[in-house]
């Protein structure tokens, strides 16, 4: 008798593993429920449909249920998971429409439930045009307010908030930023950051007001919408309408409630193979625990890339049972208008608090040949241990082509490339692509040198 195969999510990973899980195994009955009404979506492309990049929401739909139904599986819109009997082997959902319940059983049950935006513990946060952005009608919602709008308040300033800033500024918003952080983009080094910082408030600091070390504690207004923000500072000003950016919380009470084992901030635990502490239960993308590579210790890193491929990976062992998931960097690359910022690793601030023997290098350079027309500048920062000379992060801003650098570092990092090593990679060269030693070489030579120097 052919497998039941029961999916809960249907944003990222869940019909990751859907699709690849009909691939590896023909027969088995896959049925995915979600309790919105679109499935498999691009939420990372959110602030670029607001900013107008993207001119439709529905260029963000990756499949359609009608296309998962060719290849059958099943899809059940408006199917909220409510709870999980792990001896009975059943589900039981609530439909959003009417409220009705329904047990579903599986013979392999997959949570792929994600997480849900952090809302701080603001006054008032609950106003009408308060809002946060995951799913693709809180993009709707917050590109029709946008337009009717002239100053906008991001509460909270991450990838999020950096691409959000874009769009507004793009279509002539004035922005106020409450951030907790001395500088925006605290998930960068310090150093670092405070380029980002400079950067974004030379190109338009005359239509931004920063408030940081800062929080939003009451929401002022009339007729349930915020028309005021107050801060902890002592700050008040006026706002057409709010976007809270404080960060995401994983959807895992259903799984701890069901008596599944939590892993690190209330995640879902899972070991290498994706499987949870109980028998014939998955969970896959932002609702679960990650193992970070370099400090080889539990952490939660919520990123689109991570949620497909532990899809994947679930899937090709519910079938087979012979992938590893390794773990994660927390790569990750943004923009503001032409200015990238990219990390990968960890930072100077974790490595320290670690118990890293830590040295680092900082190069900015231009990103090819000078006398290139396209030639520009970036900043690369290398974090190295210094006992074990490998490569533990590496962060790259600027309007120059940071991001590939980056790239080029993430595989280094993985394969825990000595610096001795790196020193002799042959990076292609030509004038329109890079200088004739890489800037990344050339952090990586300032390192070597360092490291051969005792008295550093």
């Amino acid at each position: 008798m052919a497998r039941r195969i029961v999916i809960i999510g249907g944003g990222a990973a869940g019909p990751k593993t859907a699709a690849k899980l009909r691939r590896e195994d023909p027969d088995s009955i896959i049925e995915m429920y979600t309790e919105e009404q679109f499935v498999s979506y691009s939420a990372c492309g959110l602030p670029y449909f607001i900013g107008g990049v993207i001119p439709a929401m529905e260029e963000l739909l990756v499949r359609s249920p009608e296309e998962f139904n060719k290849h059958g599986i099943k899809v059940f819109l408006g199917k909220k998971a409510v709870r999980i009997d792990v001896d009975k082997q059943s589900v039981l959902l609530q439909n959003t429409d009417n409220s009705e319940l329904e047990e579903v059983f599986y013979d392999i049950l997959v949570l792929a439930t994600g997480a849900r935006p952090y809302l701080p513990p603001i006054e008032n946060i609950n106003f009408k045009n308060v809002y946060t952005l995951r799913k693709l009608q809180d993009g709707v919602n917050i590109k029709n307010k946008m337009k009717e709008s002239k100053v906008v308040t991001l509460v909270g300033f991450g990838y999020i908030a950096i691409e959000l800033l874009e769009a507004f500024i793009q279509n002539g918003l004035y922005v106020n930023i409450i951030n907790p952080h001395e500088h925006l983009m605290n998930v960068f080094d310090d150093d670092i950051a405070i380029k980002i910082q400079d950067y974004i408030m030379k190109r338009d600091g005359d239509k931004i007001r920063l408030y940081n070390s800062d929080y939003a504690v009451r929401f002022d207004g009339k007729n349930g919408n915020a028309s005021k923000v107050i801060t902890q500072n002592g700050f008040e000003f006026n706002t057409d309408f709010i976007v809270v950016c404080a960060g995401v919380i994983p959807n895992s009470e259903i799984a701890i409630d069901a008596g599944l084992k939590s892993g690190l901030k209330n995640t879902i635990w899972v070991n290498s193979h994706l499987k949870t502490s109980a028998p014939r239960i998955y969970a896959v993308g932002d609702c679960c625990e990650k193992h970070h590579i370099v400090t080889n210790r539990p952490c939660w890193l919520p990123l689109g890339s991570t949620a497909n491929k532990e899809g994947r990976c679930a899937a090709i062992n519910i079938a087979n049972d012979n992938c590893d998931f390794e773990g994660v960097l927390g790569a990750a690359v943004s923009r503001y208008f032409d200015f990238t910022v990219a990390m990968t690793g960890i930072t100077e601030r974790e490595a320290k608090q670690s118990g890293y023997d830590v040295i680092t290098s900082t190069v900015t350079k231009e990103d090819r040949a000078g006398y290139m027309p396209k030639a520009a500048e970036i900043t690369l920062k290398l974090i190295v241990d210094a006992n074990a000379r490998e490569i533990l992060g590496v962060q790259g801003i600027g309007t120059g082509e940071a991001e590939k650098r980056v790239s080029t570092a993430t595989i280094a990092i993985q394969e825990s490339i000595k610096i001795d090593e790196f020193m002799s990679i042959d990076l292609p060269y030509a004038p329109p692509f890079s200088t004739a030693i890489d800037p990344l070489l050339n952090a990586v030579q300032i390192i070597n040198d360092k490291l051969n120097n005792t008295n550093r």
